[in-house]
């Protein structure tokens, strides 16, 4: 059994029950870098206050510093009975270090220790998700560049109007936009803090907890934490250490990322279908069927669209777990990691897979053409022509809509239906020489000026 960073109260050993149902090591020991950076950061408050003396906190130093580098290098040995990863650390400095090590744990608690761990965690990971987002979006700009074609719009999953391939997948670029703002805004509102011990503060002034983190990232075993974050004396030390705002907020981020994901997973998989046949699909990012040879399933554009559930319950999961919790830090708080680490794992997945399938992806321009002989897709560029030859916009909607529907009834072609006709049962303001030219995709989505590209 492992030892704790409490017990002194306690006579019995903890029941193995409870040891293994309260153990969070399994997971939080992905929090173990920014553990350390914290405590490095501890290191320098205590000295400042005359908690520590130069000699013990250029040893404690020294000590975390290896235990960090062993964890980059992938060398360091877990305890998996240990408690949680800041058990395990603390146990490792108590073996090298001895009483010295007892001391860091001076006007800190595991409460403090978590929340700032967590938020490292966070802004960190966010940067991450944020250059895969801006990967993506410029695969999808690369991938519109190759094709500038036009295909058909689609409302109700019914053909709409002409659009341009650019401006449809670019809404995809614009969704990722602002995912990738509201990320940035989550983090820049994530304030680091530290003073808050368990609840209640502790003794060191809160000028000492003001501290510039670059002072303590600015060696070279540090090298990948290329942003640095200001660290601030607590506010409202019970808000500090029972706040999970950030948490929810940030899975709620990956929430809407997955969701647009998955929208633009499923455009691709109704686009692939022999029924459309608009794109297809790398073998490399597509898998067969056991029974069926012929099958071609693109099953990584299906997994994309189930796992925006998985993140809806992460978030739900979350935000159940802190209904209802009274102040200050409850046990319950632990459950806010499992989640907010799946979903930063599955939407870095997401994105990189994604990504690579998008480079691959080939449009059918024959295919996509013959739907565009749709003439339904026309049917508002008739309603303007009627408008621009002194129509009113309603009389000139029923007209197109009586003369689809004769079209569709009759199984003629609106653009082979004598003018006589058109004017006889539609309207004396139809030239058929006129409307034919309407017909056309680019004339279509030409005619439009709504969009503004840059």
């Amino acid at each position: 059994m492992a030892k704790k960073l409490w017990g002194g109260r306690f006579d019995k050993e903890t029941d193995p029950l409870v040891e293994e149902f309260t153990r969070s090591i399994q997971y939080d020991k992905r929090l173990a870098d920014w553990d350390i950076i914290g405590s490095l950061i501890h290191v320098k408050i205590l000295e400042r206050a005359k908690y520590l003396t130069a000699q013990e906190a250029l040893n404690l130093d020294k000590e975390l510093g290896a235990i960090y580098n062993s964890i980059e290098n992938n060398t360091f040995i877990w305890d998996e009975k240990s408690e949680d990863v800041h058990t395990n650390i603390q146990n490792i400095l108590h073996e090298k270090l001895g009483e010295t090590a007892l001391k860091l744990q001076m006007a800190r608690s595991r409460n403090d220790q978590v929340a700032f761990a967590t938020k490292m965690y966070c802004k960190h990971a966010m940067t991450h998700i944020n250059v895969d987002i801006t990967k993506l979006a410029t695969v999808i700009e690369d991938l519109v560049k190759i094709n500038d074609i036009i295909i058909p719009g689609f409302t109700h999953m019914q053909h709409a109007q002409p659009v341009y391939l650019k401006d449809y997948l670019g809404a995809y670029s614009k969704m990722l936009l602002r995912d990738y703002e509201r990320l940035v805004y989550i983090g820049k509102n994530m304030k680091i803090t530290m003073g808050s011990g368990a609840l209640a503060g502790t003794p060191i002034k809160s000028s000492e907890y003001s501290i510039n983190l670059e002072e303590i990232l600015k060696e070279p075993r540090f090298v990948k934490l290329k942003n640095f974050y200001i660290i601030e004396p607590t506010s409202n030390s019970l808000d500090s250490v029972s706040d999970r705002d950030f948490v929810i907020e940030t899975i709620s981020a990956l929430s809407i990322v997955a969701m647009h994901l998955s929208r633009l997973a499923e455009d691709l998989i109704i686009w692939s279908t022999k029924e459309f046949d608009f794109i297809e699909i790398d073998e490399a990012f597509c898998t067969g069927s056991s029974l069926m040879p012929q099958k071609k399933n693109p099953d990584v554009l299906e997994l994309i669209r189930g796992y925006a559930g998985r993140l809806y319950g992460n978030l739900i999961s979350a935000l159940t777990m802190m209904k209802g919790l009274p102040l200050t830090y409850n046990r319950d708080m632990q459950l806010d990691k499992e989640p907010l680490f799946d979903s930063f794992e599955i939407i870095s997945k997401e994105l990189k897979v994604l990504a690579g399938l998008l480079k691959t992806l080939k449009f059918n321009h024959k295919k996509i053409d013959e739907h565009l002989k749709d003439e339904s897709l026309y049917a508002t560029d008739l309603v303007y022509y009627l408008v621009k030859k002194g129509e009113a916009f309603k009389n000139a909607h029923t007209i197109v809509g009586e003369l689809v529907k004769y079209s569709i009834d009759n199984n003629i072609s609106i653009k082979i239906i004598p003018e006589d006709v058109l004017k006889e049962k539609f309207s004396d303001k139809f030239v058929k020489s006129e409307i034919v030219g309407l017909f056309d995709p680019r004339v279509s989505v030409e005619s439009k000026k709504s969009i503004k590209r840059d």
